[in-house]
């Protein structure tokens, strides 16, 4: 028979969104655990400086982390490891099945993430956080004035590319075909900016850098396979997102894309299972909406579990 940790709720991912989950559900009485496959704070710890978070001309990511984490567990919610496998419903209750142990919760909070897809490409991972981004409005301030390359053609890589704009003295955009994908009005704003040009069929063979941060790429045209290098200080990559829902799949919460689906209370179609943060479908991925959407679930696990007909809460796991 297999031994479960009891819990109220159970908060699967221990980002910002995650993290301030945990502040209202266990400020509100109930048994917190968050659990993780890593270290808290998510993708803050690979954030050099935030400038757009309310509180803080600027801050480090992992400072924001810690600061974070020391609001999460002041009310006794508790943190832990695990990567889940699955989460399989019992009644009321959900099992969530991990590769450290097993737990059962009233109430699950999905605050996974997403992550951002890679080129796999030469010095990518060696310059990251260091001339190459995922996120112009996280980033684009440390280029002003400076030459920048956005790598992709949909509606992301073309809107933050008009971003940058704001920022940078130039701003080149690298696309693998002859058209872009982004919806036809982006698609005109951008080829109306003077500070925007587009380099066609052209593919990315490798990022370089001094050692200390990126000076340019070297890219291939793949009509005519000439190979050309591009100078420039930042490369903000576009190529897309996955959501991180391994473990959610038998749950079917999920759109065509693998993003999961809420309402504006951050519920799924599954009583008693929320999502928040940047695993569910929305348009802006940010610290500051992730930390709303935590809110709104902590708030939102209280209600549902005050609201059950048992009215019982689980023993906090010794």
């Amino acid at each position: 028979m297999t031994d479960y940790k009891q819990y109220d709720v159970v908060i699967i991912g221990a980002g910002p969104a995650g993290m301030t989950a945990a502040t209202y559900a266990s400020r509100a009485d109930l048994s917190v655990l968050m659990l993780d496959r890593g270290i808290y704070g998510g993708q803050m710890n690979n954030t050099a400086e935030v400038e757009n978070y309310p509180g803080f001309d600027s801050i480090l990511g992992p400072d924001l982390a810690e600061k974070m984490y020391a609001s999460s567990t002041q009310f006794g919610a508790e943190y832990g490891f695990g990567m889940v496998e699955a989460i399989t419903l019992d009644g009321e209750d959900k099992l969530i099945h991990t590769d450290m142990g097993d737990y059962k919760a009233k109430v699950v909070i999905i605050a996974t993430g997403s992550e951002h897809i890679h080129l796999g490409k030469d010095g990518e991972e060696d310059y990251q956080g260091r001339g190459v981004s995922y996120c112009a409005v996280c980033d684009g301030a440390f280029f002003r004035n400076e030459d920048v390359v956005v790598v992709g053609g949909g509606d992301s890589a073309i809107e933050e590319g008009l971003y940058l704009t704001n920022l940078a003295k130039s701003v080149t955009v690298l696309h693998r075909r002859d058209k872009l994908r982004a919806q036809q009005i982006i698609q005109d704003r951008a080829f109306a900016n003077d500070k925007m040009a587009f380099n066609w069929f052209t593919e990315v063979l490798a990022i370089t850098g001094d050692g200390e941060k990126v000076t340019g790429l070297d890219v291939i045209n793949n009509q005519t396979q000439e190979v050309s290098h591009i100078d420039a200080s930042g490369v903000f990559i576009y190529v897309g997102l996955k959501p991180n829902t391994q473990g959610f799949e038998n749950l079917n919460i999920t759109d065509d894309e693998g993003w999961i689906i809420t309402d504006d209370k951050m519920q799924t179609a599954i009583p008693g299972i929320f999502a928040i943060g940047d695993v569910r479908a929305k348009d802006l991925r940010q610290i500051t909406t992730a930390v709303g959407e935590g809110g709104i679930a902590g708030q939102g696990a209280y209600t549902y579990i005050s609201q059950l007909p048992s009215k019982s809460a689980a023993p906090t796991a010794q």
